[in-house]
């Protein structure tokens, strides 16, 4: 396999299959493919399976998934390769690329055999306040004192010989300090003392996710790194490792937070930290794809509303935030609504049925009942609340034929409905139209506003405060005899309140 020269942008997507696609990792791979597309480069995707313990069977499965749904089509990956491959890490392990490049090291002197015990390591291990202080929490931590790097060579062969568990560790510089640069946050150093000697080679034989990073990301040539600034104080033990190979450093480009409204971290609790999360909770990918752009990233216009395409054309990395971003639901809902509000009506429909069914079970037209909410609703659930009046007259309280800019109450409502019902039983076209033209030509007789009968006759056929249509929408879609009904139903509960 022959080192790849850093000229076209190349960058990665390098999930690991231990669930559902988080928020975070979306948005990585968001901005690594805007980050490519943007200069016509390539996108790759790895996986990552190398921490056997936490591998979700099917995980694999749902990251191929969202790449799809989400149109983040990968240039190289497992599925389709090109000459960097393979592109699973476990398969690199098999193929003795990261024992190869670890042994390097080894002869370099810039790594070594470790045969430390577990009872030895737990005696370096001390307890340290975690990020989240103001909760309580804490860690424990191990930072290794070199030990088996004074070993003689015929001492290592001696352990390897007799069968003796190891791991392989970097070697870090003591003193003096390593300098970093990150493309959001500048240079950054820190003292090599603070630098521990982290395992590249586990006791299993799998690499470490540090090392195989760095090992895969230049042997495929990437140029742009994209990941969380969580990893930010993992950086100089990156660069210690290019330095050692005697490789060049890919440009790193760390990314802020992502927060919830209490700007604490996205969790599984929240319920909308993973990308189908959102999916089941009635987002659009589009929408889904297009606010997690703007989730630490501002475009150079106040323009929020960005097809993929759009934002390849858009995205310049450097307008990328340091401050932690806000996931604002509200926000979110409100651009969903407008991708539904934009999207094809049979598209719209074929999403939008299933909750409709879900509250109406009479043969009423279902496609009427969609196009009446379509400009009404931010996600698909909402539909439910909007149209369960529908499949039943709730029960209402009949104060709600009061209104005062309508110039309504119970005694004109009443009045309303006795007058305008004859018409409607000797009426059959049922139509929007025609409704339309008939009570409108029955207000302008009598002489009343608009309202004094239009609101009752909603109200009425409703039940409801609020709904998507009119009285004439509302009752083309549920027909005379039903229309008819509810009407009837308004008067007697109007009658009997005024008895």
């Amino acid at each position: 396999m022959e080192d790849k020269k850093m000229s076209k942008v190349r960058t990665r997507f390098a999930p690991s299959p231990t669930g559902r696609m988080h928020v975070g990792n979306l948005r990585t791979a968001l901005y690594a493919y805007l980050i490519a597309k943007h200069e016509d480069g390539d996108f790759l995707l790895r996986i990552e399976d190398t921490d056997q313990e936490r591998l979700v069977e099917g995980a694999v499965d749902i990251i191929y998934r969202t790449m799809e749904k989400t149109g983040l089509k990968h240039d190289e990956g497992p599925d389709c390769p090109g000459d960097c491959g393979p592109y699973v890490q476990s398969e690199r392990v098999n193929a003795g690329i990261y024992r190869k490049y670890a042994q390097m090291l080894i002869d370099k002197g810039e790594a070594y055999y470790c045969f430390c015990d577990k009872e030895r390591l737990a005696s370096l291990t001390t307890t340290v306040a975690g990020e989240d202080e103001e909760e309580g929490e804490s860690k424990q931590i191990t930072v290794y004192d070199k030990h088996c790097l004074s070993l003689s060579k015929e001492e290592v062969e001696a352990n390897l010989a007799a069968g003796k568990p190891y791991v392989i560790r970097q070697n870090n510089p003591t003193e003096g300090t390593t300098t970093f640069h990150d493309e959001l946050y500048g240079d950054i150093s820190v003292d090599n003392s603070e630098l521990d000697d982290m395992i590249l080679i586990k006791s299993d034989g799998f690499p470490t996710y540090n090392f195989a990073n760095v090992v895969d990301d230049h042997l495929m040539g990437i140029t742009h790194v994209v990941r969380g600034n969580e990893y930010l104080s993992s950086s100089p033990k990156y660069n210690r490792l290019y330095e050692a190979f005697g490789w060049e450093v890919p440009k790193y480009i760390h990314c802020p937070l992502i927060t919830n409204e209490e700007h604490k971290k996205l969790s599984k609790r929240s319920g909308h930290s993973s990308y189908e999360d959102l999916l089941e909770q009635g987002f659009v990918s589009e929408a889904i794809v297009n606010y997690v752009a703007l989730c630490g990233w501002s475009p150079d216009s106040n323009e929020e509303i960005f097809s993929l395409e759009e934002l390849c054309k858009e995205f310049d990395f450097h307008r990328i935030g340091k401050s932690p971003a806000v996931f604002d639901m509200a926000k979110l809902r409100w651009m969903n609504g407008e991708y539904i509000k934009a999207m094809d009506n049979e598209k719209y429909y074929a999403m939008a049925l299933p909750y409709i069914q879900e509250v109406v079970h009479k043969d009423y037209d279902l496609k009427k009942i969609a196009d009446l909410v379509k400009t009404r609703i931010e996600v698909f659930p909402d539909i439910k609340e909007h149209i369960d009046f529908f499949e039943e007259l709730p029960e209402y309280d009949i104060a709600m034929y009061t209104h005062k800019k309508m110039k309504t109450n119970t005694e004109i409502s009443l009045e309303s409905l006795q007058g305008v019902l004859p018409l409607l039983e000797n009426w059959n076209d049922y139509s929007m139209n025609s409704l339309h033209d008939l009570v409108m030509g029955y207000i302008e007789g009598v002489g009343v506003k608009n309202g004094t009968v239009l609101w009752p006759l909603r109200t009425a056929v409703s039940g409801k405060q609020m709904t998507p249509g009119g009285a004439f929408e509302i009752m083309e879609i549920l027909g005379k005899d039903e229309s008819l009904r509810r009407i009837r139903k308004g008067i007697e509960l109007l009658q009997a309140a005024l008895a």
